[in-house]
């Protein structure tokens, strides 16, 4: 090997941990920064040539190093684990937080909640059977019955401003989700054609590693790579993205509770309208499921239910009280006819209202200041198919659900948080590694250094001083 080739392998070395060095410069920078992948040269040995035949020497040692590349240190196992939990934690986030709303809206127990309103409607009725005629027992029954039905209206319209708030979201959800689904494309393409030019694209993986996770959480996207560096993004197993294009997708539905039953809010394909586009998780899906329509069994989405549970209950009080009350008569001997009414055209609880001037409290032929039909009334509130039992029933199915979806939630951020330490176990940055690197690298770029000192001066006696010996 000559001499000069000794000094290529020394400048080769120089330039090699120059590089290794601009590498841990690069880690170190992105110390903080979210969704950075750390990054490590890889270095690969120059070897001798061949020299065959009768002018081979002695076995020569190798030409250098060489810098094959700069290696993204992912993990496509684990990149897909967080994915997958991060799916499985925005589905069960957003249901938790809306079960936790609607539990909260019914105010149970307290003083505040229907049940106790309807304790004090049951006895202001008590009350006034143990004294006919008076005005001040009258008054109560129609205060505490006016607390009751505007109870129920403000639940009802609770629920109702909750479902529109869902379905607000829903439309919020769609437009982030294509943001994001149409990034990934373009860094696709970028990808590609900067691949294809042999740049670096590390970063720019990085940022659409950020994106699909971010799918993920939406809409449960599953990842598949391309072997032109490209990767294709499936929505319950439907490309979202293709390669550099991407599908957009659109809410589709009713806009109102109200509307859900006959027009379910659904997710549909911008560019096949009608065609459902399958949600394989995440916010999105999550939402969607709360914006599902009663099924009639209990188990549809949980706003149209308890909207349902609403009505139901108005339904049920109304016509039970009403039945005992309009065969009722006044202390002057008239017949009282409903004590509650619904207002036409809208949910029953919503138009739950007291409609009674007179209070029924006598049996007809009983006389003026029997208190059987008021006593009777009171004793609604206690039957085996009280309203207040209908009531309790929904309170605690409510609450149970609730616990349930809690705990869900809780159970899958514990897995997603454990998914992304063990993700940024591999590919974060631990600065106490890269310090060791840096000075490693530091080392060798002086010992490479000095060898290029070593051969120069070499090369100047050899050059300059050789022949001047003894003069």
């Amino acid at each position: 090997m000559s001499t000069f080739a000794g000094l290529n392998t020394a400048y080769l070395g120089v330039t090699a941990q120059r590089r290794a060095l601009d590498v841990v410069a690069q880690n170190v920078a992105n110390l903080n920064t979210v969704g950075y992948t750390r990054q490590r040269v890889e270095l690969s040995g120059i070897g001798s040539p061949a020299v065959l035949g009768l002018f081979a020497g002695s076995p020569e040692p190798g030409r250098g190093v060489r810098v094959d590349g700069v290696t993204r240190l992912g993990d496509a196992y684990l990149d897909a684990r967080v994915r997958g939990t991060a799916s499985t934690h925005g589905f069960s986030a957003v249901r938790a937080a809306a079960l936790a709303t609607l539990e909260e809206s019914l105010r149970e127990p307290g003083e505040n909640g229907l049940a106790a309103k309807l304790d004090d409607f049951w006895a202001s009725w008590s009350d006034l059977a143990n004294r006919p005629g008076e005005r001040a027992p009258e008054a109560v029954v129609l205060e505490t019955a006016a607390a009751v039905a505007v109870t129920v209206n403000q639940g009802y319209a609770e629920v109702d401003a909750q479902w529109g708030r869902a379905r607000a979201q829903a439309d919020a959800l769609v437009g982030e989700l294509n943001t994001a689904a149409a990034q990934v494309a373009d860094l696709n393409a970028r990808i590609r054609s900067t691949a294809a030019a042999g740049g670096s694209v590390n970063e720019l993986v990085d940022q659409r590693s950020n994106l699909t996770s971010t799918i993920a959480a939406l809409a449960g996207g599953e990842v598949r790579q391309r072997e032109d560096g490209t990767v294709d993004v499936l929505v319950g197993g439907n490309p979202l993205v293709s390669g550099t294009t991407h599908n957009p997708v659109q809410v589709a539905g009713a806009s109102r509770l109200a509307e859900a039953s006959s027009d379910p809010v659904r997710v549909e394909w911008a560019h096949r309208p009608g065609a459902p586009a399958g949600l394989g998780g995440g916010e999105l899906a999550g939402t969607i499921s709360l914006l599902a329509p009663a099924d009639g069994n209990g188990t549809g989405g949980v706003l149209a239910e308890a909207a349902a549970s609403y009505n139901a209950f108005a339904t049920d009080l109304a016509a039970k009280v009403n039945a005992v009350h309009a065969a009722g008569l006044t202390v002057d001997g008239v017949a009282a006819g409903d004590f509650f009414g619904l207002a036409a055209g809208v949910p029953a609880a919503a138009g739950l209202r007291v409609v009674a001037t007179a209070l029924a409290t006598g049996a007809p032929g009983a006389g003026g200041q029997d208190g059987s039909v008021a006593d009777a009334i009171a004793q609604i509130g206690s039957g085996p198919q009280a309203p207040d039992e209908l009531w309790a029933t929904f309170v605690s199915e409510t609450g149970v659900r609730a616990r349930g979806d809690a705990q869900s939630a809780a159970l899958a951020a514990l897995a997603a948080g454990s998914a992304l330490d063990q993700q940024l176990g591999t590919a974060g940055v631990d600065l106490d590694e890269e310090t060791m690197n840096m000075m490693t690298f530091q080392r060798a770029y002086e010992g490479s250094a000095r060898v290029m000192t070593a051969i120069d001066e070499m090369l100047d006696t050899l050059i300059n001083r050789t022949g001047i010996v003894g003069r």
